[in-house]
């Protein structure tokens, strides 16, 4: 699907150098229309080396920040290069490409500014179980009422959005264990931004391997009930409001994506 956006996928990368050609790969050939950044968070490998070698732009930080910071680096060079949108997929072969069409689709109906690939929405046959299920389930419903939306997966690494929020995440993206999904979710949802999940099937992952036991579900349920509490009492910068729902900044957006996406509907 290619509308006129111009379109990112932010790849976060640490010590993925064995699998991030053959994902970089199968971007390139089922999305031509997208660009790539891989985000070489500090590592050790050939990560950055292989991934210019795919014909990726490549950032890289001089030392290992995490997800959280990977993504805000990516979000900067999104907003500097003027993206209309940011797509986050993990670079580990999780994420199949080719939902991210949906992800597109689901953002140019004007119904979401936040969009997140989920599991357990109806689309494959991942499953989670004992304590970690019950610590995602939980969050889920606790996200849902905050976002005023069903959400399956609050913890999806596999999102797309808009200008807007590229602007929003530029300039405050939490970089904390879990800031990427939960606080980041709740950041956007708080100041005013619609969050919408569509079904997703996950796969295995190409390099590396989860990590999973009934403790380290409840250390997992604990931080991230840390985390959430953290993400509703926080204040947000008032720089923000420029760019959030009711802005003159937002409006303007909404108006030249409605306008495109009359033009889209014409074409059909």
């Amino acid at each position: 699907m290619n509308d006129g956006r111009r379109v990112l996928i932010i790849l976060p990368a640490w010590n993925e150098e064995d699998g991030l050609p053959s994902v970089l790969r199968e971007i390139q050939e089922q999305l031509p229309y997208v660009d790539t950044l891989v985000v070489d968070d500090g590592s050790a490998d050939n990560t950055a080396a292989v991934a210019k070698a795919a014909g990726s732009a490549v950032a890289q930080l001089p030392f290992n920040l995490g997800v959280g910071g990977a993504m805000r680096l990516g979000y900067r060079y999104a907003q500097q290069h003027g993206y209309d949108v940011a797509i986050q997929v993990d670079a580990d072969g999780q994420h199949d490409p080719s939902y991210v069409p949906a992800l597109l689709e689901r953002l140019a109906t004007g119904e979401a500014d936040l969009v997140i690939g989920a599991r357990f929405a109806g689309d494959g046959d991942y499953k989670a179980r004992g304590p970690r299920k019950w610590a995602m389930s939980l969050l889920s419903v606790i996200l849902s009422r905050v976002t005023g939306t069903k959400l399956t997966d609050t913890t999806s690494g596999f999102r797309a959005c808009n200008r807007p929020l590229i602007e929003f995440f530029a300039r405050w993206y939490p970089v904390e264990y879990l800031g990427d999904t939960i606080e980041s979710m709740v950041g956007a949802a708080r100041s005013g931004f619609t969050v919408r999940q569509i079904p997703v099937a996950m796969r295995e992952r190409t390099t590396g391997r989860p990590s999973a036991s009934p403790f380290r579900a409840t250390v997992y349920l604990a931080r991230a009930g840390l985390v959430l509490l953290l993400a509703m009492i926080r204040r947000m910068p008032e720089e923000l409001r420029a760019f959030t729902p009711g802005s003159p900044v937002y409006t303007a957006f909404q108006q030249d994506a409605v306008e495109r996406r009359r033009r889209q509907l014409t074409k059909a």
